[in-house]
Formats: structure tokens, sequence, C-alpha cells
């Protein structure tokens, strides 16, 4: 489904530095199992020279977020707490030879462990929890703050670059004003108006999406439907399928059918699902089990 280095394969099938660290001095929780992503970072530190002697992980995700917090391991060790500092996610990914945009938020939450465990070393508070009236992303507890440093580290220019990045806005939808709003404000302070050419950036926008002409809504819609009905078969010999509910907008409604209901892999089945639809279209949509509809 989507387009993995050498390097990010490596790492997922052969981690480094994988399980708990015996008497780590500095350990980074983030993440949440609810939200499908966590990780935990074990450092052990030398007192007098403040360098990271030994690194490993505990993670519980996809393949890229075990692939990006083994090559975290390997960055890091043998640096200065300050030098890892600025290992920043970019880093990681660069260092797996690229990520798939939609992979990036596992670089991010690997930046953000490597903070918290650096943090608890020195004694310090490190948070990830939103400020009072802060929270964006009900969904994946994604506060502004979170978003806006994204944003700036990693010159992100839309919504769909931005729920790449942190998961925020790959949910219900409701925060994607907040999001937008985000987006203008540091465009603003940069005194630069996003363009086209910095939207469709081969690092941030899947090659399709970008180069995708825009659709009629008749064009749309039998894309929608042809898209689905080739993913149908693959459910099918699982003895499970879908089916087509209503389009409203950048809202896809549908119903998951045989075994395919109340399966542990449903939110796996409709994130790789709207990813296809992202890839067809050209454009953001989200795909949502019809039980939302009312919420909507």
């Amino acid at each position: 489904m989507w387009d993995y280095s050498e390097k990010v394969k490596e790492h997922f099938f052969n981690p480094r530095n994988a399980g708990a660290l015996d008497s780590p001095n500095g350990v980074g929780d983030v993440g949440s199992i609810k939200c499908g992503d966590a990780l935990r970072l074990m450092l052990k530190v030398d007192p007098e020279s403040e360098t990271i002697l030994d690194a490993s992980f505990q993670t519980f995700g996809c393949g890229s977020a075990i692939a990006s917090s083994s090559a975290l391991t390997e960055i890091i060790k043998g640096k200065t707490l300050d030098e890892a500092l600025k290992v920043s996610n970019q880093d990681i990914a660069d260092w797996l030879d690229g990520l798939p945009p939609e992979k990036m938020h596992c670089s991010v939450m690997g930046r953000e462990a490597l903070q918290a465990a650096i943090a608890n070393y020195r004694g310090e508070e490190w948070k990830d929890d939103h400020e009072e009236g802060a929270l964006i992303c009900k969904c994946f507890a994604i506060d502004a703050v979170l978003i806006e440093d994204v944003v700036r580290a990693n010159d992100l220019t839309s919504v769909e670059q931005v729920a790449n990045y942190t998961k925020a806005g790959g949910g219900c939808a409701s925060c994607h004003e907040g999001i937008e709003e985000i987006l203008a404000k540091v465009a603003k302070e940069h005194c630069t108006a996003p363009t086209a050419a910095t939207r469709a950036t081969p690092a941030a926008v899947p090659a399709a999406a970008a180069a995708a002409p825009r659709l009629t809504s008749f064009q749309r819609m039998r894309k929608i439907e042809e898209t689905i009905e080739a993913i149908r078969p693959m459910l099918q010999r699982d003895h499970g399928d879908i089916e087509i509910v209503e389009i409203d907008g950048k809202n896809i409604y549908v119903n998951l059918k045989g075994a395919c209901v109340g399966c542990m892999m449903e939110a796996a089945t409709l994130n790789g699902v709207q990813t296809k639809l992202v890839e067809a279209l050209g454009e953001f949509v989200r795909l949502l089990p019809a039980s939302q509809m009312a919420k909507a």
C-alpha cells in the first residue's frame, strides 16, 4: 500500500536496540495505545559528560513506528544530550531513506520521546498534554502547540500534511478549521502565502495525489466507486466486505460487512481504504463508518 525504503524494511524486520534497557537513567513515554501508537525510549547517560552510552525502545505501533524508533536509538548513541536534542523528526526519516508521507507522524513521535527522556534524566517536567482550551484534535488528543511546532519544523501547508505528520485531522474532521487557522497563523508569521508548488512537494503529498487533475462531481463519484470496488475482493477473500452509504463532500460514509464488523483490524482497514481514496482522488478525504453520519 505504501512505498517503504529498504532501510525501513530492514529496521522493521530486524529492529536495533529493541526491548527493556537495564537500569536506564532517562525514560520518555509518549503516545497512547488507545490512539494506536505508543513509544517508550530508555537512555543510559554518563553523568559526567552527559553522553548517551546506550539507548533502547519499546513500542506499540506500525512498522514505521518500529523502524523510526530503531533508527532513533542508532542515531543518538554516542551523542551528548545537547547534540541529541538537535535531532529532528526529518533527520530520523532521512536516516531511513525516507518515510511515506502518511507515516511521518512516527518520526515525530520519536523526536517527542527523545525530548521526554532527556527531560526525565535532567529532572525536568515534560508535558505532551494540552493546555486549557488548546486541544485541537480530540480524536488523537493533539494540541495546538505540537501542531504549530511540526508545521514550522517541516514547512507544512495543508491539513492533509498535518494529518500525516501528527494524525490531527485524520479522524472526524471537526478540527480542520482549527488546523487551518494554525496554518494561516504560521504562514502569516513567515509573511508568505502557501503556493501550489509548496503544497505539492514529494516529501509532503503522495505523488499520485499531487499530479491528479481536478475531477468533475460525476468523475469524482465514479472514482470513489471504482476505488472501493477494486478493494472489495481483498476483503471478500477474508469473508468481509465494504459498501458505500453516502458521499458528503470530503466525508465518505461506508458500512463494513461480514468478518470486517467488529474485527480488531477495523480501524486499520478503514485507514488503508482512505489512503487509497486520497491517492485516487488527489485530495484529502475521510472514510467514516455510516454510524457517524448522524454525528457529522
